[in-house]
């Protein structure tokens, strides 16, 4: 096996304590528990900054952030960059990353121009689910063009800037900035998660006569906390676990105590995204299983950081980088094959 496959799924914005297999009773994670029963459950995984760009540019290419000059959001990673896709190819790989990359701001720009391929040889990115015309909402677009206005709650309130820039009027939803669970209005097979696994099988299936690196990037379970209802139906709030929050903390916002029942609601939207995740992990292994390519294929599981989720009264991510925002779940199964 001079050549493995590599599958990553590649969540943004998952705690280390979001799985079955870490110890949270409350979440339900099946297909993520037998990954890591099958590999190795690394317990004390950090990434290198609780941020999105600079995480994920650390990730791919191997480097601190000190070495790429990316310690933020919205720096765009230049199109030369080196990074494991550009290595890999060099050995015959087929590169794919669907989904997320977020090597590229995607408030400011104009998601029809091209994108810089970064060593992909195959690169259907949909940064943010829904709001952009991006390969998502083309994917979504062929399933049920009767659904378009149902997939998305609209732009982010950071792209407001551009569009006034652009000279158009704001079509901001604040609507998706509210801190709560929301069930996905469209059908439970054109959400966002559904697309990244759906393509990732596609891609693999393309190129099972050759090595391949398959990135599936969900963008779950970042807010807003978007997902179908039978995923939350999964999940009692009232049953969920607290953060334990110490008295007369306050948020480095200023922000005050979040209500209790917001903990709650968000909690569940949070987990029901990671369970509909674990669906598709589940579909995308047994995938592997069925066209023969499980025990040539190393399977990593991993997120760009976590989220506060209310601890500390807070949510989100960035500094000054907590366990909680920081340490994030790791699962890697390899075949048992030696490497020759």
């Amino acid at each position: 096996m001079t050549h493995p496959n590599i599958l990553i799924f590649y969540t943004d914005q998952q705690r280390w304590d979001a799985l079955g297999a870490n110890g949270n009773t409350d979440i339900k994670t099946p297909h993520l528990d037998r990954l890591a029963d099958q590999g190795v459950n690394f317990t004390r995984y950090f990434v290198q900054n609780p941020v999105c760009m600079p995480s994920r540019i650390s990730f791919l290419t191997s480097q601190y952030c000190s070495q790429l000059g990316i310690y933020r959001n919205g720096v765009p990673v230049p199109p030369d960059t080196l990074t494991l896709a550009s290595c890999l190819a060099n050995y015959g790989y087929a590169c794919g990353n669907v989904g997320k990359l977020h090597f590229l701001p995607h408030a400011n720009r104009d998601h029809s121009d091209p994108h810089p391929f970064y060593g992909f040889h195959y690169l259907p990115i949909s940064d943010e689910p829904g709001c952009y015309d991006d390969a998502y909402r083309a994917w979504a677009r062929q399933l049920a063009p009767d659904q378009m206005d149902q997939i998305s709650l609209g732009l982010p309130p950071a792209r407001d800037v551009w569009e006034q820039q652009m000279g158009r009027e704001s079509i901001v939803h604040m609507e998706r900035e509210k801190k709560r669970a929301i069930p996905f209005a469209a059908g439970d097979h054109l959400t966002h998660t559904a697309f990244v696994a759906d393509e990732t099988m596609r891609f693999i299936d393309q190129n099972r006569t050759r090595p391949f690196l398959a990135i599936a990037g969900f963008y779950s379970p970042h807010s807003p906390w978007i997902t179908p209802q039978k995923y939350l139906d999964l999940y009692d709030p009232a049953t969920l676990t607290l953060p334990p929050i110490p008295e007369g903390w306050r948020s480095p916002s200023g922000r005050g105590p979040i209500a209790e029942n917001e903990l709650r609601s968000v909690r569940q939207g949070y987990y029901a995204m990671i369970s509909e995740v674990d669906h598709y992990v589940g579909k995308l292994l047994d995938h592997l299983d069925e066209r023969g390519l499980a025990d040539n294929t190393i399977v990593l599981f991993v997120s760009n950081h976590s989220e506060y989720l209310g601890d500390y009264h807070t949510y989100g991510k960035g500094p000054p980088g907590q366990d909680c925002i920081s340490r994030v779940p790791c699962l890697v199964r390899a075949p048992v094959s030696p490497l020759v």
